[in-house]
């Protein structure tokens, strides 16, 4: 008689999709951080893996080259990691993966200058500070300055490393403009003397690069498909309802991180308020534009450009939104 209670139990399992083990979800940061990809954090705080009958468990590294190494490993079902090195890993034949979601598609970058620069037509020959040469701020801003007639060669760039030391420098007057995320703005103790010289959805729209995506092995696509369409719907669901109600994202992310004042959150809430991955956050237009501009980058010298169908799935997302319908407005799902 027990056997015979198993077996129901085990078919019933089956017959829902589930799994016995979790769902494990690489995530790289070590707190729900001030991005829309928050969503992975609070859908398990606020129950909507739960909902769609997946049981996700996170596991936590720091940055895109641990979460690929967690993935190699067999730690992880599902990695959250930077596009660069998804192309990297594909077109040099490292291993086979597949973008199923975008949760956060930008880094949401702005470019802060100090209040004399009031227009970007003012920064010539003033001084700019990057992360580093080659570093995908320094890309994106030369594309986005160009788009604006500005000369970015012409600026006396300064290499500062993380956001945090080129607000500090910006604040110090060492230099006179930077590009920084809308978090770091947010966050910072004083604002006095600087402003925002180009938002992050005029910077966005300058440089439509998709940031970081999530992804899984072919294998675990076609032996987990039902999880692994679960996750990416949960998520979406919940980029929905924030979209709908900004204060879900801000009472849960008061909770989630007590040290970050409340009227900061509802400052970044209202400025994402177009930024939510609605539809799953795969624009082919914007992925196709994001490949582009990485292969011609200094990284990519002896790579090969390859296929969207070489490191994206849409057949999930597709599936989700046939089921939950499209979100107009924001979030494009071309194809």
């Amino acid at each position: 008689m027990i056997k015979f209670v198993a077996s129901l139990a085990f078919v019933a399992a089956l017959m829902s999709g589930a799994s016995a083990e979790p769902f494990r979800l690489i995530v790289t940061d070590l707190e729900p951080p001030l991005v829309p990809n928050s969503v992975m954090d609070l859908a398990v705080n606020l129950g909507y893996f739960e909902r769609e009958n997946v049981d996700v468990e996170l596991v936590r590294v720091q940055q895109t080259p641990l979460a690929v190494t967690a993935l190699r490993a067999g730690e992880g079902e599902m990695a959250n990691i930077g596009i660069d090195s998804l192309l990297q890993l594909v077109a040099s034949e490292q291993m086979e993966l597949k973008a199923v979601t975008s949760p956060s598609k930008s880094l949401s970058f702005m470019i802060v200058a100090r209040d004399d620069i009031a227009d970007v037509a003012d920064l010539a020959g003033h001084s700019f500070g990057i992360g580093r040469v080659g570093s995908v701020d320094q890309g994106l801003s030369r594309q986005v300055l160009a788009g604006l007639d500005v000369d970015f060669e012409s600026l006396e760039q300064v290499a500062l490393g993380q956001p945090s030391a080129r607000a500090q420098a910006l604040a110090a007057d060492q230099i006179d403009a930077t590009t920084m995320s809308l978090g770091t703005w947010t966050t910072l103790p004083d604002k006095t003397g600087m402003h925002v010289l180009v938002d992050q959805n005029e910077y966005f729209a300058a440089a439509p690069v998709v940031s970081k995506v999530n992804v899984v092995t072919p294998e675990v696509l076609e032996a987990r498909r039902p999880e692994v369409v679960a996750v990416v719907t949960a998520l979406t669901k919940l980029a929905r309802d924030i979209a709908d109600d900004p204060r879900i994202w801000v009472d849960a992310m008061t909770e989630a991180r007590p040290d970050l004042a409340r009227a900061d959150l509802e400052s970044l809430a209202e400025a994402y308020g177009q930024s939510w991955s609605v539809n799953g956050g795969l624009s082919a237009k914007d992925l196709a534009f994001t490949a582009e501009w990485n292969f011609e980058g200094p990284d990519f010298a002896d790579l090969e450009p390859v296929a969207l169908d070489r490191w994206i799935d849409f057949s999930v997302t597709d599936e989700m939104l046939e089921a939950i319908g499209t979100e107009p407005g924001m979030d494009p799902a071309d194809r």
